[in-house]
């Protein structure tokens, strides 16, 4: 059976809501334009945008600690910087997060949602060329920018032990694919992928965080997703992540195949 892509997303701001692509250029070295490019910082951490470096994850607002975060809907467009944030369907905010006045809007909007926390309020951060990711560079990998890839079999095959629905967006990856056996992305570390126009090289699997106990569909923690992978199947991994290493543009039923 060939591999093909299902689906493709970015996630525009660390922690917030996915956005559908039907087709993504990428390019060497680089993760998917826009990906993770904004974050809610926590009122304490430091981001110099001039010599940006890998945070951990606790240094933002985001899932494993603030899973009221996938209450929200947000929608980023590149062109115009616009970030427009709903919860059930209802408009909250429209604002630039690009420019200053729309960025302190935003602050501002987050400051309320997150009233209670006792860390002072959030910031809206980001640094020209640099994705919050929560992947730190790997040794065997030239950049420290990748795209997240997850196989929709290995999901199928949790949903089959937890006896229940296990949505894809829970592992927030960048491409899921279609026509693998469940688990083979394990050995595909240090090969090369082409997919689509691009060619990929994985430099390692995807380690999970209790983020993926959240539903984002109703924001409440429902799966202990680590404990259910260790469990039945003897590791944490889901997916898994790749660097770029050649151009080109990946498409929605795009073939992978693994070199």
């Amino acid at each position: 059976m060939p591999i093909t892509i299902h689906s493709i997303y970015r996630y525009p701001i660390k922690g917030l809501s996915s956005e559908p692509l039907a087709q993504v250029m990428l390019s060497t070295g680089k993760c998917l334009p826009h990906d993770r490019r904004f974050a809610i910082a926590r009122a304490a951490t430091h981001i110099d945008p001039d010599n940006p470096v890998w945070l951990r994850k606790t240094h933002f607002f985001m899932l494993m600690r603030d899973e009221k975060l996938a209450q929200l809907r947000t929608r980023f467009d590149e062109h115009s910087g616009i970030l427009t944030i709903e919860r059930s369907g209802r408009l909250l905010l429209s604002a630039c997060i690009t420019g200053a006045e729309g960025r302190s809007s935003i602050e501002a909007f987050f400051a309320e949602f997150f009233m209670d926390h006792p860390d002072g309020p959030p910031k809206i951060v980001e640094a020209p060329g640099h994705t919050f990711s929560d992947a730190q560079r790997k040794p065997n990998a030239t950049t420290d920018q990748y795209v997240s890839l997850v196989n929709l079999a290995s999901i199928r095959e949790v949903e089959r032990v937890a006896q229940a629905r296990v949505a894809p967006l829970r592992f927030r990856a960048n491409i899921y694919f279609e026509g693998a056996a469940a688990w083979s992305e394990s050995d595909w570390v240090d090969k090369e992928l082409t997919v689509g126009g691009a060619r990929l090289r994985v430099v390692s699997p995807i380690t999970r965080c209790p983020a993926t106990a959240v539903n984002p569909d109703t924001a409440e923690r429902d799966l202990d997703i680590p404990r259910i992978l260790v469990k039945e199947f003897g590791h944490n991994h889901m997916g898994v992540y790749a660097e770029v290493v050649a151009d080109g543009t990946v498409a929605e039923n795009n073939s992978l195949q693994t070199n």
